[in-house]
C-alpha cells in the first residue's frame, strides 16, 4: 500500500497556495459571490502561481507536477472559496487536459502555452439541455463540408449548457463533443471532439446568472450556428469523442473530489473555531458532548476522504487503472462535504443561515459537487460496473 507522506516540495506548494487563498481570496470571496462576479485579478494571481497546466509538460509551458500536487492546490483553494477552485479545476481537467492528452503536436504547440500561462482559459462543451449524465444523447452535430477555399471543414450546429469558463473575456474557445455520424435507424452515434476558437463566425457564448452555487465562476451557454472550422481541428481520431470524454472525466473527478475535501476542511475549521468561542450554559459550545461528537465525526470523515483521494491520485501517477477509485473519491468526498457542512450549519445555529458567516456559502457550493462531472448516481454506476455488477 502507498504511504502518503507529502514531500517537502509538496508541503511548500501547499503552504504557498494556502497563503494566497487566505491573503488574496478570502477578503473578496463574499463580495464576488454576492455580485456573481468572475475575478480576473484572482485568476491572474493563480496563473502567476502556476496553477494552470500544473501537470502538463514544461515543453508546453506547464509545471510537470504529479496529480497529488495538483489536488493539494485545488483543495487549498476550495478550503477558502470553491469558486476559485472550480475555475482552476475546470481549466486543468476540462480545458487543458483533453488537448494535452489527445491533441496533435501542432495543436499542443498552438494552444497549451497560452492556457498553461493563464493568458487564456478553455472550455469543454459536453452537457446539453437534454444530454447531461446521458452524454450519448448529444444532439450537437458536425459534418464535413467543402469550404470556400476548397478544403474540407467541419460544419457545427447545436448548443451546450452549464459550461465552466465558457464565456469569460479571456476564454480562447472550447473543445466541443459533436455527433459526427450514425444515430439513424438504430445506429449507434459516432461522437467526436472538435476544437472551436472564440471569434469563429456563428459561435456565441452567453454567461449564465442567478445560480445558487459557484456564483463567482464563469458558467455559459454555447451556441453553434453553421460554425465552420478546419478539418484539422478534430481532436484525436474521428469517433473517439466518447472515449475521450470518459477519460477526461476520470481525471476531472479527482479535482471535484479535492474540492469536496478542501471545502469540508474549511467548513470544519469554521465550525470548530465557532464552537470553541461560543458559550452556552456557562461553557464553550465545544465542551458539550453532543457538539464535540459532531466535530469528531466530521474530522473522521475528512481524514477518510483524504486517504481515498490520495490513493486515487497515486494510482494515476503510477500509471495504474484508477477509474473505480476516481469515481469512489468523487462520490465520497462530495457527499462527505455535504454531511460536514450540514453539521457545520447546525453548530452555528441561526447564524449558520446567514450569508455573512462562512458556512452558508460552503453549504451552497457543496451541492454542485454531487452533480458536476458525473452525478452521484453516475458514480455508483461506474463503481458497480468496475466491480463486475
Amino acid at each position: 500500500m502507498p504511504h502518503f507522506d507529502l514531500t517537502s516540495e509538496q508541503e511548500m506548494l501547499q503552504k504557498t497556495i494556502r497563503d494566497f487563498a487566505e491573503k488574496e481570496i478570502r477578503p473578496v470571496a463574499q463580495k464576488l459571490d454576492e455580485k456573481e462576479e468572475f475575478s480576473y485579478p484572482l485568476t491572474a494571481g493563480m496563473a502567476k502561481l502556476g496553477l494552470f497546466g500544473m501537470t502538463v509538460s514544461p515543453d508546453y509551458g506547464g509545471l510537470g507536477l504529479d496529480t497529488l500536487s495538483y489536488v493539494l492546490c485545488v483543495a487549498e483553494l476550495a478550503r477558502v472559496d470553491g469558486c476559485q477552485a472550480a475555475t482552476v479545476a475546470a481549466a486543468n481537467s476540462l480545458g487543458i487536459g483533453p488537448i494535452a492528452t489527445f491533441g496533435t503536436e501542432k495543436q499542443k504547440q498552438k494552444y497549451l502555452p497560452d492556457l498553461c500561462s493563464g493568458k487564456k482559459l478553455w472550455a469543454f462543451g459536453l452537457t446539453e439541455a437534454e444530454a447531461g449524465s446521458d452524454a450519448g444523447s448529444s444532439k450537437t452535430h458536425a459534418e464535413i463540408k467543402k469550404g470556400q477555399g476548397g478544403s474540407p471543414e467541419w460544419l457545427i450546429n447545436g448548443s451546450k449548457i452549464f459550461i465552466t469558463n465558457g464565456s469569460s473575456e479571456i476564454t480562447g474557445g472550447a473543445t466541443v463533443q459533436c455527433v459526427t455520424g450514425g444515430g439513424k435507424e438504430g445506429q449507434k452515434k459516432e461522437l467526436s471532439c472538435i476544437i472551436v476558437e472564440k471569434g469563429t463566425p456563428g459561435f456565441t457564448a452567453k454567461t449564465m446568472h442567478h445560480k445558487m452555487t459557484w456564483r463567482s465562476t464563469n458558467t455559459a451557454e454555447l451556441y453553434f450556428q453553421d460554425v465552420a472550422v478546419p478539418e484539422e481541428n478534430l481532436l484525436g481520431k474521428r469517433g473517439e469523442g466518447f472515449r475521450q470524454m470518459l477519460q477526461t472525466l476520470d481525471s476531472g473527478r479527482l479535482g471535484i473530489a479535492a474540492m469536496g475535501l478542501g471545502g469540508a476542511e474549511g467548513a470544519f475549521e469554521a465550525a470548530l473555531k465557532y464552537a470553541q468561542e461560543r458559550k452556552t450554559f456557562g461553557v464553550s459550545l465545544s465542551k458539550h458532548q453532543t457538539i464535540a461528537f459532531k466535530l469528531a465525526d466530521m474530522a473522521v470523515e475528512i481524514e477518510a476522504a483524504r486517504n481515498l483521494l490520495y490513493k486515487a491520485c497515486w494510482l494515476k501517477d503510477e500509471g495504474k487503472p484508477f477509474t473505480k477509485e476516481a469515481a469512489m473519491a468523487k462520490l465520497y468526498c462530495s457527499e462527505m462535504m455535504g454531511r460536514v457542512v450540514d453539521q457545520a450549519v447546525q453548530i452555528f445555529g441561526g447564524y449558520g443561515l446567514m450569508e455573512e458567516y462562512p458556512v452558508a456559502k460552503f453549504y451552497r457550493d457543496q451541492r454542485l459537487l454531487e452533480i458536476g462531472e458525473g452525478t452521484s448516481e453516475v458514480q455508483r454506476i461506474v463503481i458497480s460496473r468496475q466491480l463486475g455488477c
